[in-house]
């Protein structure tokens, strides 16, 4: 079986992300998700994101983190049934210009993705050629039977990134 060289993690519009990932070892706090379902199956995440919702029953931390204009910081966690907690992120965004910060990795390897730093050959459009953040309420999605959450709407030059991850399967 070939190993891998890289590990890639794409945003999709409705916020979820990836994934080979690992689930956590604590009790149940939500209903199953993908990453209990590959676990069933001998093949847990070892990495796991999303803004959308939980992607494994035993997780309980944030989903992502909104950081308004003034700098100021949130956690977005989740509400019954393992969904975002939305109403939190537009409460705390009312009236201001809100970016998503930081995608928690929900396998409990902390593999979070962050603002891209400079590329070797593209250098993006923010502060020191970051890659810029997303628009928190650019990509509003209606999940789990109307429950409002938000998908992440990334255009060019706008990016997440991790170059220090753990527990993956790459290299040779």
């Amino acid at each position: 079986m070939p190993k891998l060289r890289h590990a890639l993690f794409s945003l999709t519009l409705a916020g979820v992300a990836a994934t080979l990932a690992a689930t956590g070892t604590a009790q149940q706090v939500g209903p199953q998700g993908p990453c209990d379902i590959y676990a069933a199956a001998a093949t847990p995440c070892v990495t796991a994101h999303s803004t959308a919702r939980s992607l494994s029953s035993r997780y309980g931390g944030p989903l992502y983190q909104v950081k308004r204009a003034d700098g100021r910081l949130l956690d977005i966690g989740v509400i019954a049934g393992g969904f975002a907690d939305a109403a939190a992120q537009d409460e705390f965004c009312a009236g201001a210009l809100c970016y998503i910060n930081r995608i928690y990795d929900q396998s409990g390897k902390g593999n979070d993705l962050m603002q891209a730093p400079p590329g070797p050959l593209y250098p993006g459009p923010d502060q020191g050629a970051f890659d810029a953040l997303p628009i928190a309420d650019m990509a509003p999605i209606t999940i789990g039977g109307g429950r409002k959450a938000y998908g992440v709407y990334l255009m060019p030059g706008m990016g997440f990134r991790n170059n220090n991850v753990r527990d993956l399967p790459i290299g040779r």
